[in-house]
């Protein structure tokens, strides 16, 4: 299990359970490398990204209730269709945003399924802060690296 010094990072499966419901939202984080560096708020990078987000979007690849990008990740809300693999889905949107935008992704990515409405609400009052937090603005409103579909319009 160890290689070197550090353990083997497991490869996670990302499939919902079967009891999980069909409309289940997920709090997704995907990283960028290298860790710290601003490579997601790049001007062109960020409307592509938020461009490709809505796209899928639009395509019902995912339901996106928000996706916030900040300098080297991402948060977001996403529901899957239930034909969809979240995996996959993941796999071919960072495929493609590697490819055209030459974002080097962390391999995989951080899911956690949101169970109340409780934590729905805390989880993105966290995310609209995260910028506000990091010293990049002083409003969560001014940050322009967001995007929820009522805004894309």
């Amino acid at each position: 299990m160890l290689s070197g010094d550090r353990p083997e990072r497991k490869r996670l499966d990302h499939v919902p359970p079967s009891w999980s419901p069909e409309d289940a939202v997920y709090f997704i984080t995907i990283c960028a490398q290298p860790k710290g560096a601003d490579i997601l708020c790049r001007p062109v990078v960020a409307h592509s990204l938020l461009e490709s987000i809505a796209f899928y979007y639009d395509q019902r690849k995912w339901y996106c209730q928000m996706a916030l990008l900040m300098p080297d990740h991402l948060h977001g809300f996403f529901v899957f269709p239930w034909d969809k693999s979240m995996a996959s889905v993941f796999q071919n949107w960072k495929r493609y945003t590697a490819k055209s935008l030459g974002i080097n992704w962390q391999r995989d990515f951080f899911e956690h399924r949101i169970r109340n409405e409780g934590r729905y609400t805390e989880t993105w009052h966290y995310v609209r802060q995260n910028p506000v937090r990091a010293g990049l603005v002083d409003d969560p409103n001014d940050w322009l690296h967001r995007w929820e579909p009522e805004h894309s319009q």
